[in-house]
Order: structure tokens, then sequence, then C-alpha cells
């Protein structure tokens, strides 16, 4: 599942995207490019509306989810910074949490934590793995997104709007 959406504070005006209260988050482009092996083919993971996705692995062992902008998605500067900063605010148990980015050098990066199993999308559109959910842990899996997307709409302190929610089939 892909989604775009934007912030609103609690007059209903869109949320500032001051990058620097962010500036902890910041990871180096070295470390970025060590973790993928360069953005070696072998770790990418797929690739979205903001561009390819990788798995990395960090010194420490921590393996994350480095998403890559591409140069044609279209997204600008201050639609980076707004994610970021965004992003990096909300946290619930069925979010992929932030943990940092990079931005610089013609390069725009997004680090997440890694979340194991594949995405969803592959086993709802892949007539084999469809299989493999049956309807108890389906109907868990609603719930999960339920309860990820209350998050967004009622309980965190901003407000979320969503532009473009879908099921992605890769």
């Amino acid at each position: 599942m892909e989604f775009e959406f934007i912030a609103l504070d609690k007059y209903g005006e869109e949320a500032g995207n001051d990058i620097s209260t962010t500036d902890s988050l910041q990871f180096d482009y070295i470390t970025i490019e060590n973790a993928t092996n360069k953005f070696s083919e072998d770790y990418k993971l797929g690739r979205g509306g903001f561009g390819d996705v990788y798995k990395g692995v960090l010194v420490n062992g921590q393996e994350i989810a480095v998403k890559r902008q591409l140069k044609s998605s279209g997204q600008g500067a201050d639609q980076f910074k707004n994610e970021v900063a965004l992003v990096a605010k909300l946290q619930h148990r069925n979010l992929v949490r932030l943990l940092g980015f990079y931005w610089g050098g013609g390069e725009t990066i997004l680090v997440f934590e890694f979340v194991p199993n594949k995405s969803l999308d592959h086993f709802l559109f892949d007539e084999e793995n469809r299989k493999l959910l049956d309807w108890s842990r389906r109907q868990k899996i609603i719930g999960g997104i339920t309860r990820g997307m209350l998050y967004l709409h009622e309980d965190s302190r901003l407000r979320i709007i969503h532009r473009d929610l879908k099921a992605m089939s890769c």
C-alpha cells in the first residue's frame, strides 16, 4: 500500500515542513551507500512512485529499508522536507518508522525500519501466495491497517489528509 499525505495543524493550516527540526535524523551518504552495497540490484526490493527501495544493513547489524528518490519522480524539495518532518513525528505500532534521511548532492533518500516478509501486495495479488492468508490472518491484517489509519485520522497530534491511497500490484 502506498499513499501520499499532507499534515494540517490544529487550525487546518498545512503543518510546517522545517527539515532543520529533524537534523538529528540525517544520515551521511556513505553510510547509506555501504548499507545497500552501493545501491546494488541484489539489494533492491522494488520501486514505488517515489523511487527505488533497497534493503540495507547498517554496521551495527540493523536492517533498514532505503527509499531513493528517482530524478523523474516529480517530488520537489518542499515535498521531501514535508515528508521527512511529518513522518518523523508519526509513531504508531502499525506504521513503519522513519529512522532518518539524506538530502544533498542531488540525492533525496529516506531510511525506514525494515519490515520483513515482503509487501502485503505480494500476498494479495499473487495467485499462489494469496492462499497463504486464511480469513483469520486477513482479518488481523485489516484490523492493523484500520488501527494505523485511525491513528492518522483521529489520534495523531497531526491531522493527516490522504491524497493517494491504494493497494499496489507490482
